[in-house]
């Protein structure tokens, strides 16, 4: 018998077999010997996360125009905890904008005091003085005029010159000049010009706006803090110029949060309010936490991953988690350190 009809009639008594096993089987036996099928359970999301105040880390730095300043007095130290507005630094030109402060302000109050003796137009004594002025004209005008008269009518009697009679009439026409002069005076006493007016107003606007400029520049050389928090790094001294990294950072560490960036292709498992867990790399830490936020953007990874296998190109988004008080507070000084989380579905 060759070795081809020797497979052959194996094949075909082990088709046998089967098919007699089949035939002995009792009907739904098959049924319940296979094991029932199970619900799969939601999966969690683990990913990795770093520690962040809540209120983020502030940098701060000179404002604009103050590039390469130099540091003159540092006020705060690390771990120095500053209220919100709180002077933290001042700069080398802080005591020149300070004085170009006071200058801009004394040159306010010059305009101030020119538009108020403007509007005044005369002094209470100078307009007394004028009306006394103009009363002594008029009853001067008035003994020129009878005078005149006087004149004119013996003229034409015979009885006067004509020379003296022209004598009358020009002292006449002088009073009543000298009377009207007067009166003048009184009303440019009494109301300003209205081009004087304009300009003083002019000058008390530009004084306005020289001084506003004046402590906006005096505020620049001085550096606040944005918020109520703590100094977490001082990162340039007194004596030092301010580089591209700032001067310091500063941080709210009364609420702290894990900042997580989970793979795009788990985002359909998130919900806000899930719960989850924080496992802090090194120690037996645990912290429960709580979905707050998730991101608007999607991403490339920003965690070091040294998996040779990993995707170098993975995407992520970011998501914030709550962390309690007393896990706040055991986390107050870890800023950025990175930790695992495992987020609930």
């Amino acid at each position: 018998m060759t070795r081809g009809i020797r497979l052959l009639l194996g094949a075909t008594l082990l088709a046998a077999a089967a098919g007699a096993g089949f035939l002995w089987t009792r009907p739904g036996e098959a049924e319940r010997r296979a094991p029932p099928a199970v619900a799969a359970e939601p999966v969690g999301v683990g990913a990795l996360g770093r520690v962040e105040p809540a209120s983020r880390i502030r940098r701060l730095a000179p404002g604009p125009g103050q590039e390469g300043a130099r540091v003159a007095r540092l006020l705060a130290e690390e771990g120095d905890r500053v209220e919100e507005g709180q002077v933290l630094a001042e700069f080398s030109d802080a005591a020149l904008k300070d004085a170009a402060l006071r200058q801009a302000e004394a040159q306010l109050a010059q305009a101030r005091a020119r538009l108020e003796r403007t509007r005044a137009a005369g002094r209470p004594s100078e307009v007394t003085a004028q009306r006394a002025r103009i009363e002594a004209l008029r009853a001067a005008e008035g003994s020129a005029s009878r005078e005149a008269e006087r004149a004119e009518r013996l003229e034409r009697t015979g009885a006067g010159a004509e020379a003296v009679a022209e004598r009358a009439r020009f002292a006449a026409i002088r009073a009543r000049a000298e009377r009207a002069e007067a009166e003048a005076v009184l009303e440019t006493l009494l109301r300003p010009r209205p081009e004087d007016l304009a300009l003083t107003e002019a000058e008390l606007t530009a004084a306005e706006a020289a001084l506003a400029r004046a402590r906006a520049e005096a505020e620049l050389a001085r550096l606040r803090a944005p918020i109520a928090g703590t100094i977490i790094r001082v990162i340039t001294r007194a004596g030092e110029r301010v580089g591209a990294e700032g001067v310091l950072e500063v941080a709210d560490l009364s609420r702290m949060e894990v900042v997580a960036e989970v793979y795009e292709t788990d985002l359909p498992s998130l919900r806000l309010g899930a719960p989850a867990e924080v496992v802090v790399p090194g120690g037996a830490d645990r912290f429960p936490a709580t979905l707050r936020e998730i991101g608007w953007q999607v991403r490339r990874t920003t965690q070091a991953n040294t998996d040779p296998v990993a995707a170098v190109d993975a995407r992520t988004i970011e998501v914030r988690l709550v962390l309690p008080p007393d896990a706040g507070q055991a986390l107050a000084r870890r800023s950025n350190m990175q930790v695992q989380v495992a987020i609930r579905p």
